[in-house]
């Protein structure tokens, strides 16, 4: 029985036992009230009578008109003259009880009503005696009635004292909540503060609870601090806060060989022309001026762009990576646009700031073919002039449907079952199945080549699609785990946790597999999650009451911004391959990661590598601390 419950029943017994104990005594005091001025009364009317016979004759027929007379008021049970002798001179006996008193009440409260006696004289001589009786039915009513009442009053009573204890009990419940649901929440990993409720021991406990929660949060905003100037420090530039070459090349390097990556993409690289020429104009301070708020300006693009990165690969040449876009020409215009209001328009000693070189690249493209047509872009646009741009389009036409088809055909697709999932293994360190991720695959039309997320998705998103693949993502996944032993996860894209129709028929279909819902694994990617915090929170909370499992993937691009994550009980992050990669080689990397997964472990998160090569990568992060891993050493 819960602690509400208790309480409640202790007030409702303690009440009810005080009030039948009023009530009792109560009717038991006017019991005794009553029974007693039953006896006064039988005894004053006898004197009475006595009194009235003994001035008057003494024949019987006179008697018998006194007795007579008082007996027909009513009131009375029995009225009684006789002789000294015992013998009875006249009589009346009225043994019928016209009170509207049920028996019950009369055998529980015996009222007696005690003869009173009176001697009639005739002279110096005894003539007689005079017993009056009075009927106790009109005590019985009496008493009846106060009984009525002060039950009657004693249930107003009860309700107003029921009443003020459920409004204290309800004061009291919603602060104990509270405190129990901050409880929940932290054995959830979500550490989230309350509100000191009035009621002293709870709002003791709830301020020690907040404080723990507190100081929890600082030690993770430290560490998160110190793992962020850490990652800083290995793998961004510290002028222009952009990732450096190394970190860029891996990245780049992921896009063009990873299996989940985008199909297509836009590279951007910007160089600056002469920067000794702009050292000799400005001078040491002004140039950096410039390289920071370039830098600004790369991050502010790329953070508009999910799986965009940035970064400074030379001294002079700063580049942007956009997965999923297929226009170099539209992406360069709008660069161009930015450079002309935030750059050229505010550096008026510099005539020529830039040169702009944009192409598309393919998944499974060279890396070194990609970098040569890019600089061959970059050629051409200084060929053009100052601050110029050239862009390169794709050989293979990728995206050349029009967006209502697409629309059509994904619709279509979805409602012919043609989405389908392919599965890869995620194992914990010890070798067992931590859980199977199910990637998204379409097959618009038979014959043709599968399309894999990343190549279809970004379109789905586009045309306001990315919702209905989700929720049927999800059924096929419900769907495979009726098979299988194992786990699986899915993910869901961020334009759809903040869809609130497919948050309804999600919520829906978990209600209808409640059975399933403790092996699912829902993951959302770095990018959506702060794009649509609120939401993705609110989702969280919503997916942990089903029992389901809740992670972040590609994370550690936003490392700043991860405190607001202990506020979601997350179960898993997923780290980006361009953390992954090569990590071998890259002390300053295991460093990091070492450090992250101490900290995650110390919140109950666990850590998986995405992206894993060989077995000599897979050696080394399980002895960083990873806790599972995926990629082409474990899928094979």
């Amino acid at each position: 029985m819960s602690l509400m419950r208790q309480l409640w029943l202790a007030v409702i017994v303690s009440t009810v036992i005080a009030f039948a104990g009023s009530l009792l005594v109560s009717i038991w005091s006017a019991q005794g009230y009553l029974t007693q001025q039953l006896e006064r009364k039988n005894g004053d009317v006898a004197n009475s009578l006595a009194l009235s016979m003994t001035q008057q004759e003494k024949d019987p027929v006179t008697i018998e008109l006194q007795v007579t007379a008082l007996f027909d008021t009513g009131y009375y049970q029995m009225i009684s003259v006789a002789d000294p002798f015992g013998k009875v001179i006249s009589q009346r006996i009225q043994d019928k009880a016209e009170a509207n008193v049920p028996s019950w009440f009369v055998k529980s409260f015996p009222i007696k009503s005690k003869p009173g006696l009176a001697q009639i004289s005739d002279g110096w001589k005894q003539y007689g005696t005079v017993t009056v009786i009075s009927h106790t039915q009109f005590a019985y009513q009496v008493l009846w009635e106060q009984a009525g009442k002060l039950l009657l009053w004693f249930c107003l009573g009860g309700g107003s004292v029921g009443l003020l204890g459920m409004l204290a009990l309800r004061a009291i419940g919603r602060s104990l909540n509270d405190v129990v649901n901050q409880a929940g929440a932290i054995g959830e990993r979500r550490f989230i503060t309350i509100a000191e409720p009035q009621t002293p021991e709870l709002r003791a406990l709830a301020r020690a609870m907040n404080g723990m929660v507190e100081r929890l949060r600082q030690m993770y905003s430290e560490a998160a601090a110190r793992l962020e100037e850490l990652l800083r420090r290995v793998n961004y530039d510290q002028l222009t806060g952009l990732p450096n070459r190394d970190y860029f090349m891996a990245y780049f390097n992921e896009q063009l060989g990873g299996q989940e990556s985008a199909r297509n993409g836009v590279l951007v690289v910007m160089r600056l022309p002469d920067l000794n020429m702009v050292n000799d104009a400005f001078g040491r301070v002004g140039t950096d001026k410039l390289l920071k708020e370039i830098g600004q300006i790369f991050t502010d693009f790329s953070r508009q762009h999910e799986g965009a990165l940035s970064g400074r690969i030379k001294a002079g040449d700063i580049a942007v990576i956009l997965p999923g876009e297929s226009d170099p020409h539209e992406v360069s215009q709008r660069l161009e646009k930015i450079f002309g209001e935030q750059l050229v328009t505010k550096w008026h000693g510099l005539t020529d700031i830039y040169h702009l070189g944009a192409v598309c690249f393919e998944r499974g493209r060279s890396f070194a073919d990609t970098l040569s047509r890019v600089d061959y872009a970059l050629a051409l646009a200084e060929g053009k002039g100052a601050n110029a741009r050239h862009a390169i389009g794709s050989e293979t036409q990728l995206n050349v449907i029009p967006g209502e088809r697409w629309r059509t055909l994904l619709t279509e697709a979805v409602n012919a079952g043609k989405v389908a999932l392919e599965f890869y293994p995620v194992i914990r360190q010890e070798g067992v199945m931590l859980h199977q991720e199910g990637m998204a695959r379409l097959q618009l039309e038979p014959g043709k080549h599968v399309m894999m997320a990343a190549d279809f998705m970004p379109i789905a998103a586009h045309v306001n699609l990315a919702a209905l693949i989700d929720l049927e993502v999800t059924r096929l996944a419900i769907r495979h785990l009726s098979t299988i032993a194992d786990d699986v996860a899915v993910n869901l894209s961020a334009e759809t946790i903040d869809n609130w129709t497919f948050r309804t028929d999600l919520l829906r279909l978990l209600h209808n597999n409640k059975e399933n819902c403790s092996r699912l694994w829902f993951e959302v990617s770095e990018y959506g999650a702060f794009k649509h915090f609120d939401a993705f929170k609110d989702i969280c909370l919503v997916l942990k009451e089903f029992g389901c499992h809740v992670g972040i993937e590609q994370f550690g691009q936003r490392l700043s911004e991860s405190q607001r994550l202990i506020e979601l009980g997350l179960d898993y992050v997923k780290i980006h391959p361009g953390l992954v990669r090569g990590i071998e080689e890259n002390a300053g990397n295991q460093e990091f990661l070492n450090r992250f997964c101490s900290m995650a472990h110390a919140v109950g998160v666990i850590v998986v590598a995405v992206g894993v090569r060989n077995e000599t990568e897979l050696t080394m992060l399980k002895s960083l601390g990873i806790d599972g891993a995926t990629g082409p050493a474990i899928s094979k």
